[in-house]
């Protein structure tokens, strides 16, 4: 029997989690208030993901930057493969949030969407 401690990131109390498992499978989870930190310490135990948030070029914008975030979680393992995409990316103004700015980023199936509008620069 294995047992693991969390914080659960599932909303603002951060509650002390700890899950038992047994050859890999969720035997139990203690210390959660709410339904979504069961949810979340069954996730984080046999399939973390993350939200990655981060920034790209832009030619021709109001600002050299723009705000991005992955539209979906990706496995934890990918980070560092999505982190290389979005650096190589580059982006041609204008932007509006929401906009796909690198499409199924590191082979996830996940896009990347803009976070912020970005004008161009003769149009400011």
């Amino acid at each position: 029997m294995e047992t693991r401690e969390l914080t659960c990131i599932g909303c603002p109390m951060g509650c002390q989690i700890t899950v038992e498992l047994d050859k890999g499978e969720v035997v139990s989870v203690t210390g959660n208030t709410c339904a979504r930190g069961d949810i979340y310490a069954r996730k984080e135990v046999t399939n973390p993901t993350r939200i990655v948030t981060s920034t790209i070029i832009i030619k021709n914008g109001d600002k050299p930057r723009v705000s991005c975030k992955t539209a979906n979680d990706i496995p934890k393992g990918k980070i560092f493969e999505v982190m290389k995409d979005i650096d190589a990316a580059v982006a041609e103004a204008p932007v509006k949030i929401g906009d796909v700015l690198v499409k199924d980023v590191a082979g996830t199936g996940v896009d990347v969407i803009a976070t912020r509008n970005i004008a161009k620069m003769s149009d400011v």
